[in-house]
């Protein structure tokens, strides 16, 4: 019985959250400089933006480097990645992550409204991705990411594995496209029962991203596009009744329904100096009139340590729906 109460609970969260489906721990963004931008980052080819956001941008990465991130949140949330990654000249490159992201300290209470101990959950997402350039204006890269997540101490932790396909295109020196499909074949499959007695599986949405970057004033400027188009698969449980013999009886037919959901994001980046960096951005931009915008901005300063190339980003972020807000740092090193 708690168990099915666990799944109940997915269904009580407003349509408008973003937290709504499986998988919202890739939909958070990577490191300081993806969500200082809103997270546009299908299209860039800087060689800054992590194959995370595309894989075919592997191929345009510049140094080898390691990512530290960590973000300060409210609601007891909690959010860090780290990241490796390296080019492999001269047509392509490779990345791997981890990202971490959970809530402590949740109150428990029983029917009765009496605490009963205090709860956590934890999510866990590794990814690896690899590209190439085809010929001198295209590149092609696929992703492979690992999920794991700790719902409660009375579910047993679930697992799942995703794929995400992307390309990469330059259509003029200055504008560079891309497109990814995200999260293929993802999917959590609940040791809990549905009404009908079946295991309950939780299908990651399938994204298809399409996105665009535009160098402006001798590359010190960077502007950032990206649409995204959601489809998630539920499963609607349609109740009837029966007659077995002079006695009704209720049945449940399931049935599939697949919601679509387009999101909005720009971003910008500016060179003042090569050692200090401006960038801000705003997701969720469909969401205005219903209080579910993401606005962010941040900046990245560059110190050389001897012979080591240190950066720091920091990132300020707006959560929508009254979630506060988040401070996010990132430690890059040059190797």
């Amino acid at each position: 019985m708690r168990h099915f109460l666990f799944v109940c609970l997915f269904g009580l969260i407003p349509s408008l959250a973003t937290a709504q489906t499986a998988g919202q721990i890739v939909r958070m963004g990577f490191g300081g400089r993806g969500i200082a931008v809103g997270n546009a980052l299908a299209g860039d080819a800087s060689g800054g933006a992590s194959p995370f956001y595309n894989p075919a941008l592997a191929p345009y990465l510049k140094k080898q480097s390691l990512g530290l991130s960590a973000a300060l949140m409210t609601q007891d949330r909690q959010l860090q990645f780290v990241e490796l990654r390296t080019p492999l000249k001269p047509l392509a490159g490779i990345a791997a992550g981890l990202i971490h992201t959970g809530v402590q300290d949740i109150d428990q209470r029983n029917t009765s409204g009496y605490h009963i101990g205090m709860a956590s959950t934890n999510e866990f997402a590794f990814f690896a991705a690899f590209g190439v350039r085809i010929g001198r204006s295209a590149s092609l890269g696929i992703g492979l990411q690992l999920f794991r997540n700790d719902l409660h101490t009375d579910l047993p932790a679930v697992q799942t594995f995703g794929l995400d396909i992307g390309i990469g295109l330059h259509v003029l020196p200055s504008v560079h496209v891309g497109l990814v499909v995200d999260d293929l074949l993802a999917k959590y499959s609940w040791d809990a029962l549905n009404r009908e007695g079946i295991g309950v599986t939780d299908r990651f949405p399938t994204r298809v991203r399409v996105g665009a970057s535009w160098m402006l004033l001798n590359e010190r400027l960077q502007l950032l596009a990206e649409y995204e188009s959601s489809f998630s698969v539920r499963e609607i449980l349609e109740p009837g009744v029966i007659f077995s013999g002079s006695s009704p009886r209720q049945i449940y037919t399931a049935h599939e329904l697949t919601r679509h959901h387009g999101h909005f994001r720009l971003g910008a980046e500016y060179t003042l100096i090569p050692q200090f960096i401006l960038r801000a951005g705003l997701g969720r931009m469909e969401q205005l009139s219903t209080g579910g915008p993401r606005p962010s901005a941040g900046f990245m300063v560059e110190q050389p340590l001897g012979l080591l190339i240190t950066q720091v980003a920091y990132t300020f972020v707006l959560d929508s729906y009254a979630m506060g807000t988040m401070h996010l740092v990132t430690l890059r090193l040059f190797l």
